[in-house]
C-alpha cells in the first residue's frame, strides 16, 4: 500500500511540477525499491511471529494441562499418604497394645514358673530332711525338669522277686507320707523299673512289665490304703526295663536300675489357664 501511494505522489509530483531531472528520478527510485524490500522483510517477520506467538501459546496450553495433571496427582498421592499415615498410626496402637497384653501375660506366667520352682526347691528340702536316715539304703531325692524324684532301689522296699513292701520300705514310705499329706497341691506318680534279667519261678507275674506294674500298684495302694493319701493325686504305672540309669549289664549297675521312683510334680492349673 505504502508503495502505491509513493508512486502516486511521484505522478501527482511530476504532473504538478517540473520536470525532475533524470538523477532524481533513479534516487526516487533507488528509495522506493529500498523501502518496498523493507516492508516485505518486515511482512516476513510478522509471520514468524506469529508463527512463534502460536507455537508459545500451544506449549502454553500444553504445560498448563501438565500441570494440571500433575496437581491431579499430588491431591491424590497427598490423600493416600494421610490415608496411609492414619492407617499406621492405628496398626500401630493396635500393635503397641497387643505388645503390653503379651509383656503382662508373660510376667504372670514367669510368676508361676518362680512360683512353682520355689514350691519344688521347698518340697525336695522337706524330703530330703524327713528321708535323711534311708539315704544309705539307696534312696535318692534330686530335682529333674521342674519335678522332684524320690527314687528306692528295689533293696529297700522288697524282697528279691517279690511285689510285698517290706517293714523297711513301710517306714520310708511312711515318712514320704508324712510330708505329702502337707502338700496338698502336689500331683503323685509312681513309677515301676526293673533290670534287663528275665523274671523266673514268679507264679503269676509273667515278665519284667507286670513286675514293674505290680510293684508301682503296691506303693500306691500302700500309701493311699494306709497313709490315707487322696487316690486322686496318684497313679501308678510300670516301666519294665525299658529306662534304666545304668547301662552296662554289671550287678551294680542292675541294682540302681531295679527302683520305684516316686515323682512329684506340682498341679499347674493356673499355668495352663494362662496359656490357653
Amino acid at each position: 500500500m505504502m508503495r502505491w501511494f509513493f508512486v502516486a505522489s511521484i505522478a501527482l509530483f511530476l504532473s504538478s511540477c517540473v520536470v525532475m531531472s533524470t538523477k532524481k528520478y533513479k534516487a526516487l527510485l533507488a528509495e522506493r525499491d529500498s523501502l518496498s524490500g523493507g516492508w516485505n522483510t518486515a511482512n516476513i517477520k510478522i509471520e514468524s511471529l506469529d508463527e512463534e506467538i502460536s507455537r508459545l501459546k500451544s506449549d502454553t496450553a500444553n504445560l498448563h494441562n501438565r500441570i494440571a495433571e500433575l496437581e491431579t496427582k499430588f491431591s491424590g498421592l497427598d490423600k493416600n499418604y494421610a490415608t496411609l499415615r492414619a492407617n499406621s498410626s492405628t496398626e500401630i496402637n493396635k500393635l503397641s497394645a497387643d505388645l503390653q497384653r503379651r509383656e503382662a501375660r508373660l510376667k504372670e506366667v514367669e510368676d508361676v514358673l518362680r512360683k512353682r520352682d520355689e514350691a519344688t526347691n521347698s518340697l525336695r528340702d522337706k524330703l530330703q530332711k524327713a528321708l535323711l536316715g534311708f539315704q544309705q539304703s539307696g534312696l535318692t531325692v534330686e530335682i529333674k525338669n521342674g519335678k522332684v524324684y524320690v527314687s528306692l532301689t528295689d533293696k529297700l522296699l522288697f524282697d528279691t522277686g517279690s511285689i510285698v513292701i517290706d517293714d523297711k520300705g513301710k517306714l520310708a514310705l511312711t515318712e514320704l507320707a508324712k510330708v505329702l499329706k502337707t502338700q496338698t497341691e502336689i500331683n503323685i506318680a509312681v513309677e515301676g523299673h526293673t533290670d534287663n534279667q528275665k523274671v523266673a519261678n514268679l507264679g503269676q507275674i509273667k515278665d519284667n512289665w507286670d513286675l514293674s506294674v505290680l510293684r508301682a500298684t503296691s506303693v500306691v495302694r500302700y500309701l493311699t490304703e494306709t497313709e490315707k493319701i487322696d487316690s486322686k493325686r496318684l497313679t501308678a504305672t510300670g516301666k519294665g526295663q525299658y529306662q534304666p540309669l545304668a547301662l552296662t549289664n554289671s550287678s551294680e549297675d542292675r541294682s540302681k536300675n531295679r527302683r520305684i521312683e516316686i515323682v512329684l510334680s506340682p498341679k499347674l492349673d493356673e499355668l495352663y489357664d494362662l496359656i490357653k
